[in-house]
Parts: C-alpha cells; structure tokens; sequence
C-alpha cells in the first residue's frame, strides 16, 4: 500500500443496487489508480479482505443472483458520494492503517484512511460491511503512517 502514496486516484467503484438505488456496503470497495487497483472488503466484527487488481470494475460484476441469463441487479458505479468524485485526479498522499482502541464493540477494528491535499476518506467496519467517512478519524483511532 506504501507503494500507491504518490499516485493519482482515477476513481472509488462501489457497488450499486438498483432494485434498491442503494450503495450495496457488502460488496468490495474498489480504489482504482489505474495501473492498481486495491479492493477493500469488511465482513464479521473483525475481519479485513485486502486483494490487489482481482475485480474488473468497467465489466458485468461477477456475482450472480437467481439466473445468469437475467440482467443483474448490480452495476459498478463511481458517482455515488460527490465527496469520493471529487477527489478524483487528485495525488494521494498517505495511507493510514487505523486501529480502534475504544473499550466498546469496536475496539480491535482496522480501518483504511486515505489522505488527499484536498480531502480525505476511510473505509471502515460498519459491523459486518464496509462503511465510508470523509472526516479526520476520531481519537478513539490511533493512526500508522504508511507514506514515510
């Protein structure tokens, strides 16, 4: 991840259910820098999926429900959240690896932060599926620097 600090993001996939015209928070969260793109995925109280260029966002999303030869309910799509969009072009200049330390429920959970010269994001455990901020994380998060 250290490696995509200096990189310019072309755009954040997410998963959009149109039955439901709803972001479909279960589905990998896909950070696209164009020659890499990292696919984010939070599932359980405690667990994190990191996988590298294994989902083709510009084609037919690979999941099936019900019958292969009906139209899918899913789509790609990168204009859900306006704060996401208008990061895009834009140089990323740190990863942060976040480790919730609260007493509560949460504490254990990791989340990645994504810091921009002009905004920022974090994708997060929102209980069994991903969740996405644009604020500085709050104090119950301490933070580890992957750009230097």
């Amino acid at each position: 991840m250290r490696a995509l600090v200096g990189e310019r993001l072309q755009c954040v996939h997410l998963t959009w259910f149109i039955e439901h015209a709803e972001w479909l928070s279960d589905a990998p969260v896909v950070v696209d820098f164009g020659a890499e793109r990292l696919e984010i995925t939070h599932w359980k109280f405690d667990e994190l999926s990191l996988t590298w260029n294994t989902i083709d966002p510009y084609g037919r999303l690979d999941w099936d429900w019900g019958d292969p030869a009906e139209p899918s309910p899913l789509r790609w799509r990168r204009d859900i959240y306006p704060e996401l969009s208008a990061l895009e072009g834009q140089v990323l200049q740190d990863v942060e690896f976040l480790h919730c330390v609260s007493p509560d429920m949460a504490g254990g959970m990791v989340a990645l932060g994504f810091v921009f010269p002009h905004g920022r994001f974090t994708v997060f455990n929102a209980l069994d599926e991903n969740g996405i901020e644009f604020t500085e994380p709050d104090s119950s998060y301490r933070r580890h620097s992957l750009a230097a």
